[in-house]
């Protein structure tokens, strides 16, 4: 593993990153979801995808709001795992649906449309959509950039020349 980024620091190379990351982050935080869910989400979306900085990302911010070990190391298995709620299991699966290739047919079928639904009303099911496209909007970062995982922001990126 290399000590640099492959990429200079995005939000210095372009400054309005920073606003458009604050405004997902509001739109996301709008309360309709619980925060845990969104973290869960994230994390595996993170897993995914396969990036470690956003895996590591996403475990970090869920070890900070206090959430077990157990549930932490249960995401990737999250199917046969007995510690997740029923919306937690839906919001996990419709992030699987949008993320992983349908193999047959649509990726979010009517089925699991009405199943999240039943846990989440309108506004949520929009903001839990919200929620798996902020993780995605950084997914090129993560992957091309290569910040470090489990380094401070200001030292995750190599610094721009000045």
């Amino acid at each position: 593993m290399s000590d640099r980024s492959r990429l200079p620091n995005p939000q210095q190379l372009v400054p309005a990153l920073a606003e458009v990351g604050a405004a997902l982050f509001k739109a996301v935080g709008n309360g309709a979801i619980p925060r845990s869910t969104i973290s869960l989400i994230q994390l595996r979306a993170g897993q995914i995808i396969g990036s470690t900085y956003l895996t590591a990302l996403h475990t970090g911010n869920l070890r900070a709001a206090g959430e077990s070990e157990d549930r932490i190391a249960a995401v990737a298995t999250w199917r046969d795992a007995p510690s997740f709620t029923e919306p937690e299991r839906a919001a996990l699966a419709l992030t699987e649906a949008v993320l992983l290739p349908a193999v047959h047919g649509e990726r979010v079928t009517a089925e699991l449309y009405d199943a999240t639904a039943k846990h989440y009303d309108e506004t949520a099911l929009a903001t839990l959509a919200m929620a798996i496209g902020q993780v995605n909007f950084f997914v090129p970062l993560a992957l091309i950039g290569k910040p470090l995982p489990g380094r401070p922001p200001a030292e995750q990126w190599t610094p721009v020349p000045a």
